[in-house]
């Protein structure tokens, strides 16, 4: 915990010292958010935000049965997402923190110093399209706040994961385009209100690749 907390208060120092540019000032956020995150307890959904998951099938046929499971990032990204027989998602894995959401289930995490981080997860989406065997998942975070140490990071985000899915004897994968559009700002001593994202052009767009490991 010593060690975690060093790194936190490191942290406070970079951003005092001099303002970072937007990816590396995400990229220790995100990997002290991973580190100094303990046991995970889902609690009651957050109350003012309507949330669940809205499952659209194009021409209203049946999502195939054989897509449920659970689907997982070959690489460093994070990503995992469980679906239902029905095409809803039971819960999601996000790469800020690597962090475990259910839909309409608010998130807490006991961080070190007798801190916490929680999550409120908005209204996801499931659309899929039998025609190509399409399948966009689109995960809302409706607002997040992680208290890192002294410093406070806090926000939203829409990730939105486009592609083709393929399940058989030989393959069973998801190959996505994803598309991540966060509005996180830092607060820390110097710096109460340090935004890290502008506009509304995505800031991460990269080529995933899933696979069904359950």
């Amino acid at each position: 915990m010593f060690v975690f907390s060093n790194i936190a208060l490191q942290f406070i120092h970079i951003l005092g010292a001099e303002i970072m540019k937007y990816f590396a000032v995400l990229g220790i956020l995100c990997f002290m958010l991973s580190t100094l995150i303990g046991c995970q307890n889902a609690d009651s959904g957050f109350k003012d935000v309507e949330t669940g998951v809205d499952v659209v099938i194009e021409g209203g046929g049946k999502f195939p049965e054989e897509v449920a499971g659970r689907w997982k990032v070959e690489g460093k990204s994070g990503w995992e997402i469980t679906c239902t027989p029905d095409g809803s998602i039971s819960s999601a894995v996000i790469p800020l923190g690597r962090v475990k959401l259910e839909p309409g289930k608010t998130t807490t995490i006991p961080m070190v110093m007798d801190r916490k981080s929680v999550f409120y997860p908005g209204q996801w989406i499931v659309n899929y399209d039998p025609q190509d065997s399409s399948l966009m998942v689109t995960i809302t975070l409706e607002y997040f706040r992680a208290e890192l140490g002294e410093a406070i990071l806090e926000g939203k985000s829409v990730d939105v994961l486009d592609g083709l899915i393929t399940v058989s004897d030989d393959s069973k994968s998801w190959q996505v385009v994803w598309m991540s559009f966060p509005d996180y700002t830092a607060h820390t001593a110097k710096y109460p209100d340090f935004r890290m994202t502008e506009g509304d052009s995505p800031a991460t767009t990269k080529t995933l690749k899933f696979v069904k490991v359950e």
